[in-house]
């Protein structure tokens, strides 16, 4: 597809735009305090588009749009999972974080661990966050190029991942976190704009408006039914923990000026990802589903009925609507939605490097130096993973399901015992990440389908409350 210059001078315009935020915060950032939580004075409103840009951005264009292809509005039930995590980490976790983290002045999730636990649980959490966060960089990245290049075949994977990578990396290691945080409010108004106010009405018109939706699509669509109970309860035991053990989140509650300020951010992140990024995915992917049973796709060689990935419905969808001028915006929200999630998960990986392996004295002036410096070598792995070494990825998200099922009751236990085990923590870290790592390996087939992290999570509290009933310290 030919690209016209208006689109591509729209999009080299919101490319600068990224890349001078991070100029603005270069000479604003004076210690680690400034590049890991923005000096702990962000507002409400910056911390919950951040929030919900991180969580729901790179997955939106892709997971959501496909789940409205496959199933209809019943996809948007996954996002109801991301409002009881938020509003219940905002009344739960938040209340016991926020202040200790001010006292002691945390940069990182595993020294939360540190102050409960020891040192080898923080370090080894450590590990196992910056691995799995290094992996979901790549991840991003490699995706949001596989999207951009099947959506205009002149550009290839390598260049879209280089061209996205360099200016992610660019952003980020120039104007730390208050840089991402930033771009992510841009980068999630451009993606509203761009796939929501413009996407929806324009695919909605090309459709055939209601009366073709209807008659082209099964009545289960327009159903809020159409979804499983174990569909259900595989989406909360994997989305619900993360928003206890994900550093991107640890980094934003330390950044909010007060606990108040953590607390509405919180909620207002919730509300943003169900229902209203929920049901605006999820009616995309049901639009594309509608234009592809109309044979709107046969140009692109998706004949109605012919074999098709449901996660580049809505891409060809919107490729098929955008008018010149205006595919330069969906190229923008292409990219935007990939890197409010890439940013934030390469300054994750950063802070675990620097804070919870290397130990750097918070208090040394050449700190910020060395975050940057750890930001870029991170960034660079990243890009080289998602060019050269695709199979790796799956292994480095591996790594990330550990990360989830092997932290979730350690955290718990910071919340809810008084002297919680640092052995205790350690077994239920290990055996507990460990079984769903083997179990996703392994590609056992699990009873009525459940999630592998569900036998991880459940295996780690029995550990941990057993070894916990005998060993206070």
């Amino acid at each position: 597809m030919h690209v016209h210059i208006i689109d591509i001078g729209i999009f080299v315009l919101y490319m600068l735009s990224m890349l001078a935020v991070g100029f603005y915060f270069l000479k604003r950032n004076k210690s680690q305090e400034d590049y890991y939580v923005g000096n702990r004075e962000l507002s409400s409103i910056h911390i919950g588009l951040s929030v919900v840009a991180t969580d729901v951005g790179g997955g939106f264009s892709i997971g959501l749009g496909g789940l409205g292809f496959l199933i209809g509005l019943s996809g948007s039930w996954m996002l109801f999972t991301g409002i009881i995590g938020a509003w219940l980490s905002a009344i739960v976790l938040i209340p016991k974080i926020y202040p200790l983290a001010k006292k002691h002045n945390f940069l990182s999730f595993p020294e939360v661990l540190n102050h409960h636990y020891n040192g080898k649980v923080a370090l080894v959490a450590g590990i196992i966050s910056l691995i799995g966060y290094i992996g979901f960089t790549s991840s991003q990245i490699l995706a949001g190029a596989k999207l951009a290049s099947a959506t205009f075949p002149s550009v290839t994977i390598v260049d879209a991942v280089l061209l996205m990578g360099i200016v992610v990396i660019a952003y980020t290691v120039l104007g730390g976190l208050k840089a991402v945080i930033y771009t992510d409010t841009i980068q999630w108004i451009i993606l509203m704009v761009g796939l929501i106010l413009i996407g929806i009405p324009l695919g909605f018109i090309k459709v055939g408006g209601w009366e073709a939706i209807k008659t082209y699509l099964p009545d289960h669509f327009l159903s809020l039914t159409n979804i499983s109970f174990v569909q259900l309860i595989n989406w909360f035991i994997t989305i619900v923990p993360i928003w206890f053990v994900g550093m991107t989140l640890y980094q934003r509650i330390y950044a909010s000026k007060d606990e108040k300020t953590a607390k509405k951010a919180w909620f207002l992140a919730g509300l943003f990802e169900w229902p209203i990024m929920a049901f605006m995915g999820v009616s995309l992917g049901l639009l594309g589903r509608a234009a592809f049973e109309q044979g709107m796709f046969t140009e692109f060689g998706y004949a109605p009925g012919s074999p098709i990935d449901e996660e580049i419905g809505l891409p060809l969808l919107l490729t098929h609507i955008f008018p010149v001028g205006l595919m330069g915006l969906l190229m923008s929200s292409y990219f935007s939605a990939i890197m409010s999630t890439a940013d934030s998960c390469l300054m994750a990986a950063s802070g675990n490097f620097t804070t919870d392996i290397l130990r750097l004295s918070k208090n040394n002036t050449k700190s910020i130096k060395y975050s940057q410096l750890a930001t870029l070598v991170i960034g660079i792995l990243a890009i080289s993973l998602a060019t050269m070494m695709q199979n790796v990825l799956d292994l480095m998200l591996y790594s990330y399901a550990f990360m989830v099922s092997g932290l979730f009751v350690p955290v718990l236990g910071t919340l809810f015992i008084k002297n919680p085990s640092s052995k205790a923590a350690l077994y239920s870290m290990i055996l507990g990440g460990g079984t769903t790592l083997i179990l996703i390996l392994s590609k056992l087939k699990l009873p009525y389908g459940l999630d592998a992290n569900l036998f991880g999570i459940t295996l780690s509290a029995i550990v941990f409350i057993i070894i916990q009933s005998r060993h206070k310290r």
